[in-house]
């Protein structure tokens, strides 16, 4: 049997504002196309499906097309689980007439011992999935009162299926939850604070694949068949020079056969660009990727106005800028007097731009006093 494990597609997400529904359909479609020259038995998502509980209209129609697809013109189940940005109770609505189309919704506690079996040449194979939760919801739900943290309730539940499970099939669990030692980047939503978020990757091992969704990064965590996919895009600048796609998984009768990473390749890639104005604008010139997603760091030392604008009418989708000599690089010491000079130096050079004139000595006199009174009020508040 083979089949297709994605998550954390974040349908609906923004990214500095910018509505990325576009770029998703881009990869969508792409996975569609893996499922088709793959010709696999089955697709699993484990978790994140839309990047917020209550999802815009558009998202909703843009999931509702590719599950028609996938389901109804490619005749390929779909097994989903909802993660911590999903609202679970609406993605299951309708789960029980939707399994009969071939959408299995794995969204409420009580399904957690009820798998989706799947037999595909003469290779039975159970999936468990495991909804997001938290511990609350577990020792609510169950009664489990010695319940108090997210392995806790992890294990808690994994033991639940553990009862049910049998030897007889290949046993695939999904889960979304963040293994303890995996790698995390800046775009996930910390399941709680200070790290009590993290589950042990030991109950695991007895299932023969796992498929894991929350960490966009592909990767795999204590044995090759704890696995997550990863995002389908990359959703900051921390995640860069990651390689997204979805994993192809092939089981034969003995569990594990293999696993293939199928690359996505974005509309808009997300790029850092770091120069002075000046080479950028040339270089965006020649750039064939004027399109991408942009943090750009600025090296200029002189005031500029407006660089964003400047920037944009040669790269449109600049998404953020930093000044790299503003960024602080001596364990958080300012020097006062650099300080003094590059807001007169600032000030003046913003002088120029606008008026088209130097400051007369009276001006500079009189910006210099300003802003020597301004800085010492500060490092008297300060001390």
């Amino acid at each position: 049997m083979k089949f297709i494990h994605t998550s954390d597609w974040h349908i609906g997400r923004q990214f500095h504002n910018v509505s990325l529904l576009d770029d998703q359909r881009h990869v969508l479609d792409q996975i569609v196309l893996h499922i088709k020259n793959e010709a696999v038995d089955a697709v699993i998502i484990a978790g994140d499906i839309y990047d917020r509980s209550v999802p815009p209209a558009a998202a909703v129609s843009l999931l509702d097309d590719v599950l028609n697809t996938i389901c109804t013109d490619l005749s390929v189940p779909v097994i989903l689980i909802p993660g911590n940005h999903d609202g679970a109770e609406r993605l299951r609505f309708g789960a029980k007439q939707l399994s009969q189309a071939g959408l299995h919704i794995i969204g409420d506690l009580d399904q957690i011992t009820q798998p989706v079996l799947l037999n595909k040449n003469n290779c039975p194979v159970s999936f468990y999935g495991i909804p997001y939760n938290d511990p609350e919801s577990v020792r609510n739900h169950f009664g489990a009162e010695n319940i108090s943290n997210h392995n806790e309730a992890h294990q808690y539940l994994i033991e639940k299926i553990n009862t049910v499970k049998s030897d007889n099939t290949i046993n695939v669990l999904i889960s979304h939850c963040f293994v303890d030692g995996a790698e995390p980047t800046e775009s996930e939503r910390p399941l709680s604070i200070g790290g009590a978020d993290a589950v042990s990757a030991e109950p695991f091992k007895s299932f023969d694949y796992v498929a894991l969704g929350h960490l966009h990064n592909p990767q795999h965590k204590n044995a090759e068949h704890i696995r997550y996919s990863g995002s389908i895009l990359k959703y900051s600048f921390s995640e860069q020079l990651q390689q997204k796609g979805v994993t192809l998984v092939e089981l034969d009768t003995t569990g594990l056969k293999s696993t293939t990473h199928l690359p996505l390749i974005p509309l808009r890639d997300m790029r850092t660009l770091e120069g002075d104005l000046e080479s950028l604008l040339k270089q965006g010139a020649t750039d064939p990727n004027i399109q991408d997603y942009l943090l750009i760091r600025l090296t200029d030392q002189n005031a500029i106005l407006d660089p964003m604008s400047k920037l944009r009418q040669v790269y449109e989708n600049v998404l953020h800028i930093e000044k790299t000599w503003l960024q602080d690089s001596g364990n958080l010491q300012v020097n006062r007097d650099k300080l003094k000079r590059g807001e007169l130096e600032m000030f003046q050079d913003f002088f120029k731009q606008v008026s088209g004139q130097d400051l007369t000595p009276e001006q500079h006199t009189a910006i210099t006093n300003i802003i020597t009174s301004t800085v010492n009020s500060t490092e008297g508040g300060l001390a």
